[in-house]
Parts: C-alpha cells; sequence; structure tokens
C-alpha cells in the first residue's frame, strides 16, 4: 500500500481535491488514515449488506473507489449477488479492478465509470452503499441521486450511507473537526498536510447536518432511516425501502 504523501509539500497554488491518478495510488491509505474506525465500518457494511442482500439481485457500491468494499462484502454475501461498481474515476476503476482480480473474485461483477451528479441508473437493487460518496455530490444533485437510488431499490431493500456531517451548533461542530484533525496528527498526517487538504476540499467535499440527510432520505422513497455509527463528525446512516 502507498503511503499518502499527496499533500506533504508546500504547495504554491491551491487546487480542488480530485480523485485521479496520484489520488488513487494512495487512496487506500488515506482511508486507513483518515477515516476513524474504518475497518470496523467496513466490517457493520458488511454485515447489514449480508442480511438484505437477495440472491439474483444487484449490490451497487457507489463511488466504490479502488474496490475495498467489495472485497470485505465478498467474504460474507451470497455469491448469488452480483456487485456493480460505480465511480467517476477511471483511474480508481482500474485499481479496483487489479485489486478484485488478484482477490480471485468469481462472483458476477461489473465496475461503470458515471459521473454520479448526472444520475445514476439502478436496477434490482437490494442493496445498495455510498460510502463518503454523497458529500462529493453537488448538493443541487443530491436529490435525484437519492430519488434514483429508491427507484432502483427492491422492496424491503436498504441503502448504507457514511457521511461526514456538520453539527447544528457551531461550538460543537467545532470541536467535533478539531477532535478528527487530531486522529489524522496520530495517524501521522502533519499540520501542513491537514491544512492544504483541508483546503482543497473546501469547495469539493460539502456535508449537510444529519437532519438535513434524514429529510432527504424520507422525502425521497424511503420509509425509515436511523444511524448505525457516529464518531464526533462521522455519520453511518441505514435507510430502508
Amino acid at each position: 500500500m502507498d503511503k499518502d504523501a499527496l499533500f506533504d509539500h508546500k504547495r504554491k497554488l491551491a487546487s480542488d481535491f480530485d480523485f485521479g491518478k496520484e489520488t488513487a495510488r494512495v487512496f487506500d491509505d488515506m482511508l486507513d488514515r483518515s477515516v476513524p474506525f474504518y475497518p470496523e465500518i467496513q466490517r457493520m457494511m458488511g454485515e447489514m449488506a449480508a442480511d438484505f442482500a437477495v440472491p439474483g439481485t444487484n449490490l451497487y457500491d457507489l463511488g466504490c473507489s479502488t474496490g475495498t468494499t467489495f472485497l470485505q462484502l465478498d467474504k460474507i454475501v451470497s455469491p448469488e449477488v452480483n456487485f456493480v461498481g460505480i465511480d467517476s474515476s477511471e483511474e480508481m476503476l482500474k485499481k479496483a479492478e487489479d485489486k478484485l482480480r488478484q482477490s480471485g473474485l468469481t462472483r458476477k461483477y461489473e465496475l461503470i465509470p458515471l459521473d454520479l451528479n448526472k444520475g445514476v441508473p439502478i436496477m434490482d437493487a437490494s442493496v445498495v452503499i455510498m460510502n463518503l460518496t454523497l458529500q462529493f455530490i453537488r448538493p443541487l444533485f443530491r436529490r435525484k441521486v437519492i430519488q434514483d437510488v429508491a427507484e432502483g431499490l427492491n422492496q424491503g431493500g436498504c441503502l448504507i450511507l457514511l457521511e461526514k456531517v456538520l453539527s447544528s451548533n457551531s461550538t460543537v461542530n467545532r470541536l467535533f473537526i478539531k477532535y478528527y484533525y487530531e486522529l489524522k496528527k496520530r495517524n501521522g498526517y502533519s499540520e501542513l498536510e491537514i491544512a492544504q487538504k483541508r483546503e482543497a476540499l473546501e469547495n469539493v467535499l460539502i456535508p449537510y447536518h444529519f437532519e438535513e440527510n434524514k429529510e432527504l432520505l424520507l422525502a425521497n422513497g424511503f420509509k425509515t432511516c436511523d444511524i448505525f455509527f457516529k464518531w464526533y463528525n462521522f455519520c453511518g446512516i441505514l435507510a430502508l425501502k
């Protein structure tokens, strides 16, 4: 696994964060060091997906990046469930293809390059996963994406959603962000790396409050949702159709 050092040197010009070749190369390390309890979140998503995945249907990972979630799911989800990975970055999908082949994955799967801002065709799905994905979709298009997911989910299916979220209180929000940056420091990121990545993400990652995400889900095809994981400004939501 290549180490994430994308922001370890002073940049003359700030640029928006992207999911291109350099990011794809270090993305697995980036997630391990930047997302709290990431292995446990993957385990939790896996056991929930296993309970909802129906043989003969599709399981979608929207924003599948390098395919790590599929490797976890393959261990416990019925082999008769088809995996469909969608990502806007072809570099991420290339790495995902390599990882899935090297793992010896034998189930039916498909990796599709697609910009989720333009909507997403979901068909015959029992599970849809959006792992730190919705926050990167422009707010103007999020309602359409959630509608597409709900329409393509079979009755009784689920959406597993992990997001950064904002607190409704500015003091709490500021503290949660501080605690998150302390985690990044403990995992080896410098002040410079944290500051430069924060600047790069400013116009790209736009988090909602939990209440906004809940309203978005319940108003667009889901009958209920609840929190399955919460760590400061990270929130996992299970939504049922």
